[in-house]
């Protein structure tokens, strides 16, 4: 900084100390108040509005209500899609005084039928049924069920012109009418009623209605997120206030999502809507499934439905390499994710093993002609039965125990599955990759795989994409695959990709720190029916309410809460006959 600089931030800072110091002894002196300070610079006073500097407020108070009303009934004026200063004043009164004013308030009323029954007149309807209310309420103050209270309910409306004020107070008028509720604008009384909206509880109308502890509970200001956007799919209802729940995932930070849920809560039901609405929006769909439960779906919409069996005629070779957009690391990286998969096969390995694996490794791609040249992608990748010979060549005890290990995939009950040579690619847009003819062990095995295999489709054509991996706690349930789930779902969304990950064993997945970061990496989150030994571990992933457990384990097929970024709510999947058809 130059002397100049310097010179000016002090004479700068002077003149601030010097300002300070006269409103400081201003203040001591009593010439002036805080409130002179704050105070706007004009008030305009009008018979049925207010102006504060250049803005216009208009006040009104509710004096009649509707005799029915149920919970959350304030929703449409809380959520009026204008700024509104809304006040509530509840005043407890003393049950004894309102009993003998209900007393004598039903002797009258009791009077007024018993004169009109004497003339041969019909009985007024609206006497009756205050009656009714009044016995009933009189009753339940007797049993000290429910206290009694005054409600004021004041609103004002802020605006920028005074055309804007009287277009928002019909506006106003016309949603409080649509709830029965009577509204009237406080004429002559306009600074009173600004002032009982401001945040200070300083009611200047005192316009109030007798409300018991029931009716008051009602007008609690509950509210809810909005998931209803311009674009994306339908999911279902939003519980709370009937809206529909219209989402782009893609339109999130990621497009991964995680569906929780026990079994038979509609998750399988909940995925095959969600794959058929973004199959008209355009999105390729690939499913890891586990149990071929999506296999007539897929059948139905024209996709490919690929077997993986020890009979199947599809075959995928783990060792293939990316030729085309291949980066002079791919190799390296290629090696890094065997090392995960042959630990998926073999079970844990000591670090000497470890690097025993590595040299193997690189010895199998080096005897095909492949090195860390990309030039050398091109030639035809080893097979796991050419690590295997490799292993038996070296001729040490444990690169025989690790051969032991690999013979089942070679000559054993599983040759032929993960060795040969892979034969087909994926090009429909509908792709379901089914597993359940496999012995359970070998399911992470061909999931692992699989997901390689897609990655590299996904690295060579991004585009809008969603993956499906049904009942991931088989990859979960293993570090090193569990690990390469959540690397897939951090890395997705470079390349227009979303994973969508859905288990049933909730407590399995939740208590590894795998399953933890995945549902952290998922922008979308979905939670069905849980189990009552579920739904505790969930609380405290997500932070959930006691109304909110309550309500997970309370709720019926279909039913759950829906994440969407920082918003969520309770919501019902909905899905139309056709729909139904095709999925069941």
């Amino acid at each position: 900084m130059n002397i100049f600089n310097l010179f000016s931030t002090s004479n700068k800072n002077n003149t601030t100390q010097s300002t300070n110091s006269n409103l400081a002894q201003t203040l001591a002196k009593g010439m002036i108040s805080i409130k002179d300070i704050i105070a706007p610079s004009y008030v305009e006073v009008d018979f049925n509005h207010i102006k504060i500097d250049d803005k216009f407020y208009r006040t009104l108070y509710v004096v009649g209500y509707p005799r029915y009303v149920s919970a959350n009934w304030l929703y449409s004026l809380i959520t009026f899609d204008h700024p509104l200063y809304i006040s509530m004043y509840i005043y407890p009164t003393e049950s004894k005084n309102v009993l003998e004013d209900l007393k004598r308030k039903i002797a009258e009323m009791e009077a007024t039928i018993e004169n009109d029954i004497k003339a041969g007149k019909v009985v007024d309807p609206t006497v009756q049924v205050a009656l009714d209310d009044a016995l009933a309420l009189q009753a339940e103050l007797a049993k000290g069920a429910e206290r009694f209270f005054q409600f004021g309910l004041y609103i004002t409306i802020p605006a920028e012109s005074l055309e804007e004020l009287n277009q928002l107070t019909k506006e106003v008028d016309s949603v409080l009418s649509s709830l029965l509720i009577i509204a009237r604008q406080a004429t002559l009384e306009m600074e009173e009623g600004f002032k009982s909206t401001l945040p200070l509880f300083y009611d200047k109308l005192s316009v109030w209605r007798n409300m018991d502890t029931t009716s008051l509970a009602t007008t609690f200001p509950f509210a809810t997120a909005s998931l209803t956007r311009n674009e994306g799919i339908l999911y279902g209802i939003n519980e709370h206030d009937g809206s529909l729940i219209i989402f782009d995932r893609f339109t999130l930070e990621n497009s991964n999502s995680v569906i929780l849920g026990k079994s038979g809560g509609g998750k399988s039901f909940l995925v095959k809507l969600e794959t058929l609405r973004l199959l008209m929006m355009g999105v390729e769909v690939i499913i890891i499934d586990p149990e071929n439960e999506y296999q007539k779906l897929a059948q139905s919409m024209g996709g490919e439905f690929i077997v993986f069996s020890t009979s199947s005629q599809y075959k995928i070779n783990p060792f293939d390499l990316e030729k085309t957009n291949a980066g002079p690391d791919e190799l390296s990286n290629k090696i890094l994710d065997l090392h995960s998969l042959m630990r998926v096969i073999m079970g844990e390995l000591t670090p000497s093993q470890d690097a025993l694996l590595d040299r193997a490794l690189v010895m199998t791609y080096k005897a095909k002609g492949i090195t860390q040249d990309p030039e050398t992608f091109a030639n035809e990748p080893p097979l796991l039965e050419d690590l295997y010979k490799v292993l038996i060549g070296m001729e040490t005890p444990e690169a025989k125990e690790l051969a032991d290990r690999l013979e089942k995939f070679i000559s054993g009950s599983a040759a032929g599955i993960f060795n040969q040579r892979s034969n087909f690619d994926i090009k429909n847009q509908f792709t379901v990759f089914g597993i359940r003819d496999l012995e359970e062990n070998l399911r992470p095995v061909a999931m692992y795989i699989i997901l390689d295999y897609i990655w590299n489709k996904v690295r060579r054509d991004p585009r809008k994409r969603i993956l499906v991996v049904d009942e991931a706690w088989y990859l979960i349930k293993q570090k090193d695959s569990g690990a390469y789930l959540y690397s897939f779902a951090k890395r997705a969304r470079k390349y227009k990709f979303g994973l969508t990950t859905i288990t049933q064993d909730v407590e399995d997945f939740l208590s590894t720190d795998e399953g933890k970061a995945i549902i952290t990496n998922s922008s979308l989150q979905i939670i069905l029916k849980q189990s009552t030994a579920a739904v505790e571990k969930i609380s405290q992933v997500f932070y959930l309410t006691g109304g909110e457990k309550h309500f997970l384990l309370q709720a019926g097929v279909g039913e759950g809460l829906f994440f969407a970024g920082h918003s969520h709510v309770g919501f019902q999947v909905i899905a139309s006959e056709e729909e139904k058809k095709l999925i069941e």
